[in-house]
């Protein structure tokens, strides 16, 4: 059984920073890839970073957030710096294995429940 907790959302202003944290159970936890993604009321889930023995990040988030992990705690993170009202929405991390795209919502199958960003102007 794969469990997922988020944390560290919270209210910004633009231009601050957050760091997420994303709490993994699973056994085998370095051969899943996490990923983190992002949904603002009315929009559709997007991605916005994930790990595995790489990164990728949406190109929306480059160079202003950092995705790592820590396979002995069995924990990502998520750096975010220089926050924009756009960034405004929960955040979910997610964890997948067996795929080669880990860009896509669709491939994983274990979720947590998320953490609220908002980002003011």
């Amino acid at each position: 059984q794969v469990q997922l907790v988020e944390s560290g959302g919270g209210l910004v202003q633009a231009g601050d920073s957050l760091r997420l944290t994303c709490t993994v159970s699973a056994r085998m936890f370095s051969t899943y890839a996490i990923g983190w993604f992002r949904q603002a009321p009315g929009k559709e889930r997007e991605f916005v970073a994930t790990i595995t023995e790489r990164t990728y990040y949406a190109d929306s988030v480059k160079g202003r957030f950092t995705i790592s992990r820590d396979n002995a705690k069995t924990t990502v993170y998520l750096q975010m710096n220089s926050l924009k009202p756009e960034d405004t929405g929960v955040y979910l991390c997610a964890a997948a294995r067996g795929w080669d795209d880990y860009t896509r919502v669709n491939v994983y199958a274990h979720w947590g429940r998320g953490t609220q960003v908002t980002v003011s102007s």
